[in-house]
């Protein structure tokens, strides 16, 4: 069991290295969300398996991982649709 906590906590630790430094495109950022956003859910159900607690919550967790995981792929999509790419650096926010 502690390997797998070990094994999620670096999980974690990845997904921000990946994060902080792969800024230029949406779609890497996003990608590496989805990844923090799946190591917390791993962590977050071993937890609740070590002490027998119910699994709701990770059910609700995941009804918004999935919500937020729209949202972006959206963003995505209209930024994509409006700007032909989706490099940070190709857009102003003035432009906006």
């Amino acid at each position: 069991m502690m390997m797998y906590m070990l094994m999620s906590i670096m999980m974690f630790i990845s997904g921000i290295l990946v994060f902080s430094s792969k800024r230029k495109h949406l779609l890497i950022t996003l990608l590496s969300l989805e990844f923090i956003v799946l190591s917390l859910f791993f962590i977050m159900f071993m937890f609740l398996n070590l002490y027998n607690y119910e699994t709701y919550f990770s059910m609700m967790f995941l009804v918004f991982s999935v919500c937020e995981g729209a949202l972006g792929l959206s963003i995505l999509v209209s930024m994509i649709r409006t700007h032909g790419n989706d490099f940070f650096q190709s857009f102003s926010i003035l432009q906006c």
